[in-house]
């Protein structure tokens, strides 16, 4: 919230400026009968009205999202810029008939003294202070309406000037110098309002800021993940950045890996935007890497089916497949046949129907929740047994052995080294041949899974 206070507390005190400068040139202008002092004053006021509403607007233009306003309350500072820049265009209207008025009267020249010289160079002073202190504000926060409000007073600057070169020629006996000055300060207040009315208007009607576009694709497409970004859109409200992306990622990643590159991509926005909001939709594409397998486990997990040992020979000219497909155990043998030949037939609309696939049907290994480990000299039993099978073969150190009763039967884990330089199929099949002899020794045992790691340095 501290963007929040800085905003209210500039505003608040552009407000009492404004307003105190505003009184001491009308009075002025009045007492000397300067119309370019008048006009300027005037400027001043609505300067002042500016300040007041950028005020109001401020302290609730930061607001965070409700049920009415899904994207914040920010557009409201712009929407309070362009009813400034309204009152701005009106002002000008009015100096400038004025000007016009008195210059085809030939109205006396205003009372020239030093005190409206002191007063305009004391309004020079605190608008430039003013213009500083807002134009910083109104970066850091991002702020539309203190940005509008900062250039109020750096044109205030140039308005005073041309009042001094006005009353300047009104000393030296040009009688329309003060008049062509009330005409010099309408045209700058026109020219500021075109200014705030052309970014304004950008704005409401969500016109993209310059550059936004690819510095958010760019930003995208850093993250680790990301193939591609489809489509993108970028819209300010306030002084945060909607982005709205369609980005492409490989569709063999699960759900929650997508979600870390979304995350990510989150992380990258605000690093590049500051106050970023992303809409992320991901779009699953197939790589040019894509193997067969990789392919087929897609089709799979897009049919919602457990498959493992995936074999694929390739003929040249036909593709062999053979997969393993695990279904509810009390599923029916013509049910489970026909899952099974769904599958075949996704496949083959993925490869073309020569592709040749077997599908073995299992049972889906069922959890077992209940469960107590084994009595210590039953591990010892079933440790002193797999030590025995694994001597005098590539696989030793059979250690940390667990067993636990099940309702199904005997569940063993342990853990086993080998040479680092084995190759995992090599290690798979010593230590799947010591799994079979430990089940056949003892039929109790429903399944073994073991770890091999290699050995410690």
């Amino acid at each position: 919230m501290s963007g929040q206070h800085d905003k209210t507390s500039v505003a608040a005190i552009s407000i009492l400026a404004s307003g105190g400068m505003a009184a001491a040139k009308f009075v002025v202008g009045i007492a000397i009968g300067s119309l370019a002092l008048i006009s300027e004053a005037l400027h001043s006021s609505i300067d002042l009205v500016a300040t007041i509403i950028t005020w109001a607007v401020v302290r609730v233009s930061d607001k965070p999202a409700d049920d009415e306003h899904h994207y914040g309350h920010g557009k409201l500072e712009s929407v309070s810029a362009l009813g400034v820049t309204a009152l701005l265009y009106v002002l000008a209207g009015g100096i400038l008939v004025e000007s016009y008025s008195r210059l085809r009267e030939g109205t006396p020249p205003p009372t020239i003294s030093a005190v409206p010289f002191v007063v305009l160079v004391l309004d020079i002073a605190v608008n430039l202070w003013r213009a500083r202190a807002l134009h910083k504000a109104a970066r850091e926060t991002r702020s539309q309406a203190l940005a509008a409000d900062a250039l109020h007073f750096a044109s205030d600057v140039m308005g005073s000037f041309a009042v001094i070169i006005g009353l300047i020629l009104a000393a030296f006996g040009f009688w329309w110098g003060d008049a062509a000055a009330a005409a010099a300060v309408a045209v700058m207040i026109a020219l500021l309002g075109l200014r705030m009315a052309g970014s304004t208007v950008q704005t409401l009607v969500d016109r993209a800021p310059e550059g936004a576009q690819d510095k958010a694709t760019a930003a995208i497409r850093s993250v680790p993940g990301v193939i591609d970004v489809e489509r993108l859109r970028v819209r300010m409200v306030g002084a945060t950045t909607f982005i709205d992306s369609i980005v492409k990622v490989p569709r063999t990643y699960p759900i929650d890996r997508v979600e870390g590159i979304k995350r990510n991509a989150e992380a990258a926005l605000g690093k590049a935007f500051g106050d970023a909001d992303l809409s992320f939709t991901a779009v699953p594409v197939a790589r040019d890497n894509e193997t067969v397998r990789d392919r087929i486990m897609v089709i799979a997990r897009n049919s919602g089916l457990a498959i493992h040992h995936v074999t694929v020979h390739d003929l040249g000219a036909k593709l062999i497949v053979s997969i393993d497909l695990e279904v509810d155990a009390d599923m029916q043998l013509e049910a489970a046949h026909d899952v099974a030949n769904r599958l075949e037939r996704s496949i083959q609309e993925e490869f073309g129907a020569d592709v040749e696939v077997d599908v073995h049907i299992e049972p889906l290994e069922p959890e077992l929740p209940f469960g107590a480990d084994a009595a210590p000299d039953r591990v010892q039993t079933i440790a002193a047994a797999l030590t025995e099978y694994a001597a005098g073969g590539e696989i030793h150190d059979i250690h940390n052995v667990r067993v636990r009763d099940t309702e199904g039967g005997e569940i063993v884990n342990f853990h086993c080294r080998a040479a680092p330089s084995m190759s995992v199929i090599k290690v798979h099949e010593q230590v799947d041949a010591i799994e079979r002899r430990l089940r056949r020794a003892f039929p109790s045992v429903k399944r073994v899974i073991s770890h091999a790691e290699p050995p410690r340095a």
